[in-house]
């Protein structure tokens, strides 16, 4: 099929990321037509502020239709990006590993459940028929780019908002049996040191605050404020290494590469600066990941 768009897009629970964009993972309604456009997707004659603040977190990214309007705007942002306003789709997603087996399909389902698809976004027509989506599990995905110049064994941690997923890599190729996903992502540590904060100090914290402190170590907040970020964050990365141990890897020996937003703040709060650790910030890793794995797919299939 001609003018095939391989689009990976990794749906975050606090950000949604394509290969060429990053935006929040919230969906508003809009009662009725709206004064200005920027980021507003049109789509069965109603009208959608994407971004904005993030939505609440559910059991799964399939019960309300919000993911899929999500998956429209990342589909928009990314055609815009490659000059294109019509194409055939394949989409390439993930999910958390130790979840992928009994969530895969029906992922796959929700987001294929419309083959032929016309929407607007930020007042630009875009028809787009979707012929294939591809899941995949995140974290592997993550660093599929560079599987090439691991050792024996790797042992890849993705951190992301809502979870934390282990997996080693032996021989480069990843062990399931002794893959791990932990539900004590970076949502779960901003929602800590909010309670810290109301206990302490009767107030909460702007989440972009926690998170400019997690990415920068630098703020302007009060000190008071400053202190119970810090300390929240070490704790956070010690209860991460505290996993690993009982995971049995040897923190001074073992090879880890730290990916996914989270990354950055165990580079800036873990207190580990050995060799044995490296890091990958690009918080696109997946979504990059998944297209280079739906690739690879298709040229097999061929």
């Amino acid at each position: 099929m001609d003018n095939i768009e391989v689009i990976g897009i990794d749906h975050g629970f606090s950000q949604m990321k394509t290969v060429s964009s990053t935006f929040t993972s919230g969906v508003a309604e809009i009662t009725t037509e709206p004064a200005f456009f920027d980021d507003v997707l049109e789509y069965k004659g109603r009208f959608y502020k994407i971004g904005g603040s993030r939505m609440e977190v559910r059991a799964t990214k399939t019960e309300t239709d919000e993911y899929y309007l999500l998956t429209l705007a990342a589909i928009a942002k990314e055609l815009h990006k490659r000059g294109k306003r019509k194409a055939n789709v394949v989409l390439a997603v993930g999910l958390p590993a130790t979840r992928y087996g009994d969530e895969k399909q029906d992922f796959i389902d929700y987001l294929s459940r419309n083959k032929d698809v016309c929407f607007r976004f930020e007042q630009y027509d875009y028809h787009v028929n979707i012929v294939k989506v591809s899941a995949y599990p995140q974290c592997y995905a993550a660093v599929v780019d560079r599987i090439g110049t691991f050792g024996t064994k790797v042992v890849v941690v993705d951190i992301g908002s809502w979870t934390i997923d282990i997996i080693p890599v032996i021989n480069r190729k990843p062990d399931d049996a002794k893959t791990n996903t932990i539900q004590q992502g970076l949502i779960t540590c901003m929602r800590d040191i909010n309670k810290q904060s109301v206990r302490k100090l009767g107030d909460e914290i702007d989440e972009t605050d926690i998170q400019h402190y997690m990415i920068h170590g630098t703020s302007s907040l009060p000190q008071e404020y400053i202190e119970i970020i810090d300390k929240s964050l070490k704790e956070f990365t010690a209860m991460i290494y505290n996993s690993l141990r009982e995971e049995k890897y040897n923190m001074k020996t073992t090879p880890f590469v730290f990916v996914g937003g989270g990354a950055v703040v165990m580079k800036n709060f873990g207190g580990y600066e050995q060799g044995n650790i490296s890091y990958n910030f690009d918080v696109r890793a997946n979504a990059k990941g998944y297209e280079t794995l739906a690739r690879i797919s298709m040229r097999k299939e061929l």
